[in-house]
Formats: structure tokens, sequence, C-alpha cells
């Protein structure tokens, strides 16, 4: 039995669909983006300290313990700052405890049958927001959030299945602008809606609603539109012959770079990065005294710069050289940040930070694809996921504390540095897959 090559036709048909979900998905993702500071104020002005036995109160109880262990005074105001943190970790371990377990049974049981129940996760985790009118059912919506979200890196490794390894890097490049163009607008979209107060008990209830229908529309147009993309099940009969043939093209996979050290350089850039990506709302907020409304459009200034490099530069380089330069950025950006006084410098940095955005993941991920064999790839990418999630989870509450305890002119400088560290990794130690040259 071999697998049947897909048509031009059929890839072309497929890889739209890819786009136009994946694209409303990461839309609906990140509405919320800009919203967490003035979210997590609502709550916790909302669950006042006359209620002790709230889960909120329970929580910053035990962050007041966490903030005398510390010897330098730290004020209350930072408080949001780290819940913010904790919730990112949280919803990003939830990630990587998920994501190896959707990419296998995406393996077994086909792509398409993973992601609509991926998407069922989905809509109940955003109905849960709809209706979050406390923090319990806030939190209960990001946990199921976190189990259920697998539409990155089932994509992922669909646009793997119906790429040959001449196409791969522009393919995931394609899955890169998806992210790019969602930041371009989501959060600036999510900021805007949160001003149209509908329901007095939850401020924020508009723009879940509309998260909400965008991810049924999504839902809706996978179970009507996506093909199987699994390689197995596009099999057809063959002749002997053609049996000798495939025995000989499918000998034991070659890889240039194991998965460990790819999952390790994963892992250790996303700590580092998502730290600082997270609290760089909160900064904004202390920093310059940022609405949603301004922090929504500085992220969506960087979707679109990081949406135009995906397109002209990511799609048509070496997934590695794509690496290379996003981690060269991403260390620049980290001192500039810790150094920052204006907004002009503020926006300087958020340059760099879309330079970033735009190449490592990407190009990780297509290297990855490159290394993992056809029956084993959704396995192999939901373990290169889960241990970014893993560096995610740790991430945010890692460098928020670092803020929190002793500045952020230190806390970007030990990250400027562990980003060197990086560096380090991905020019000494990662090399080209040698069939991973873009088509030209």
């Amino acid at each position: 039995m071999s697998a049947t090559p897909v048509s031009p036709a059929k890839r072309k048909q497929i890889l739209r669909v890819i786009f136009i979900s994946l694209l409303l998905d990461l839309i609906s993702f990140t509405f919320i983006l800009p919203l967490f500071p003035k979210l997590l104020e609502f709550y916790r002005n909302l669950e006042t300290q006359d209620d002790s036995s709230s889960i909120l109160n329970r929580i910053f109880f035990g962050l007041n313990a966490y903030k005398q262990s510390f010897s330098r005074p730290i004020s209350d105001r930072y408080d949001i700052v780290l819940l913010g943190g904790a919730l990112g970790s949280l919803f990003s371990l939830l990630q990587a405890i998920a994501s190896p377990i959707i990419g296998t049974l995406s393996d077994k049981y086909g792509r398409r049958t993973a992601l609509l129940w991926s998407m069922a996760g989905n809509i109940a985790s955003v109905a849960l927001w709809v209706a979050a009118t406390d923090f319990r059912t806030f939190l209960a919506s990001r946990v199921v959030g976190g189990l259920s979200e697998g539409n990155v890196q089932l994509a992922t490794a669909m646009a793997a299945d119906v790429s040959n390894d001449k196409q791969r890097g522009a393919t995931m490049a394609l899955v890169g602008v998806c992210f790019s163009i969602a930041f371009t607008f989501g959060p600036a979209l999510g900021a805007a809606l949160a001003n149209i107060e509908t329901v007095v008990a939850n401020p924020f209830a508009t723009a879940a609603g509309f998260s909400l229908f965008l991810i049924v529309v999504e839902t809706m147009y996978l179970y009507f539109y996506l093909p199987e993309t699994l390689p197995s099940s596009r099999v057809t009969p063959v002749t002997s012959g053609s049996i000798l043939k495939t025995g000989s093209e499918q000998q034991k996979h070659i890889r240039t770079n194991s998965h460990t050290l790819l999952n390790f350089t994963h892992f250790i850039f996303i700590l580092f990065f998502s730290g600082m990506e997270f609290s760089l709302p909160f900064m904004t907020y202390d920093l310059f005294a940022y609405t949603p409304s301004q922090s929504g459009r500085l992220l969506g200034f960087m979707g679109l710069v990081a949406s135009i490099l995906q397109g002209s530069v990511t799609r048509k380089l070496h997934p590695l050289r794509v690496v290379q330069l996003g981690v060269v950025a991403c260390a620049a950006s980290f001192f500039m940040l810790g150094r920052l006084t204006t907004e002009a410098g503020l926006w300087g940095a958020a340059t760099l930070l879309a330079v970033t955005t735009a190449t490592v993941v990407t190009g990780l991920n297509s290297m990855s694809s490159f290394e993992a064999a056809e029956g084993e790839r959704g396995g192999k990418l939901g373990n290169h996921r889960s241990w970014g999630q893993i560096g995610r989870s740790c991430g945010p509450l890692l460098f928020c504390s670092l803020y929190w305890w002793a500045g952020r002119d230190i806390a970007y400088a030990i990250g400027g540095a562990g980003m060197l560290g990086v560096c380090a990794i991905v020019f000494g130690a990662l090399k080209a897959p040698p069939k991973s040259l873009p088509q030209k």
C-alpha cells in the first residue's frame, strides 16, 4: 500500500480551508490578550476582601504570602501582573499535557476527527467566558480551553501532510501568516468590542460573544469543507513492482537534527520569549498607562509587520536561517525593553518582536516536520508543541516574578542574556535539513 499524492488542485483547496479556519480561530483567541489587565482588575474589584472564601481571594492570599518572601517591598498594583502570569502559565501547562495526546490521536484516528473534537472543547471554553460573571467561571473557561486547543498543531500537521519537501517551508510560513494577520486585527477588535457593554454583570461579554460566534462558524466550516489529510487514509492498491519501489523509498527516516535538540531549542526559546511577550501589556500599562485599545494597536502593529515578513521573507528563506534571524532580533528587543524610556523606543522594540514572531516558531516547526516520518508526524509535532508550551507555562510566571521582584530593567537584561544563550544553540548546534530548501 502506498499513499496517494495530493493533486495540486486538492492541495490548494485543503490549504485554503486550513488558512481560513486557523485565521478565524486565532482572531478569536487574540481577543482576550489586551483585555487581561482590566479583566483581572474587574474580577478583583468584584470579589472584595469581604468574601475571603472566593477562589480569587484565596489566590491573592497566596500571592501576598509569596510577596512577603522577598526582601524588598512590592506594591499591590503588581498583583495583577503576577496573576496574569499565573493564568498564562496554567493555560500553557494544560496545552503541554494535551498536545502530545491530540497529536497521537490524530495519527491514529485522523486529523479531521481530532480537530472537530478539539473545536467542541473550544466552543465550551468560549461559552464559559461569555457566562463568566465571576472569576471561578472565567478560570474554568481557561482550563477547558487549555485542554482542548489543538488547532495550531493540527493545522501544522495537515499542512505538512499535503506538502512535499520543497514546499514545506513555504507552507509552514502560510500557517505563520495566520498568526500575523490575527495579531494585526484580533487584539484591536477585542479591545474595541470590550468598550461595548451588553451585560452589566460581565462587561467583556460582547468580546466573548463575538469570539464564540467566530469559533462556531469555524467549526461548521471545518465540518463541511475539510477532508481527511492523514497520508495513511489516502491509500490505493499497487502492483508488486510498486511495492518494491515503495519499500526502498520508505527506509528508516534519516534525521539531520534530533527531535530532542529541536524540542529543547523550542522550549528554551519560548521560556524567555513568552515571559517577555506576556509581560508586554502589563509593562505598557505600568510605564505608559496604556488602555486596552492602545495595547491592541501595539499588538496590531506587530501583527502587521509580522504578516508582511511572513509573505516576503520567511517563506523564501531556509528554515534554519529564519530561526537565526528571529533569535537575534529577539535578543536585541530584550535589551531595548530593559532600557525603555519613550514610546518611540517601545515601538522600535515592538518591530523587532514582530520579526521574532514571524520567524522562529515557523522555522522550528518546519524543521521538526522534516525530521518526522509520515506515520509519526502528528505525534512528533504534538511533542514539539508540548515542549514549547512547557516553556510558555513557566515563562510568564517566572518572568513576571522577576519583573515584580527585581524591576523591569534587570528582568529584561536577564531575559536578553538568556536569549543570547538561545542564539548560541541555534548558530552552534542546529543543522539545516538537506531537503528543506524552499521551492523556486
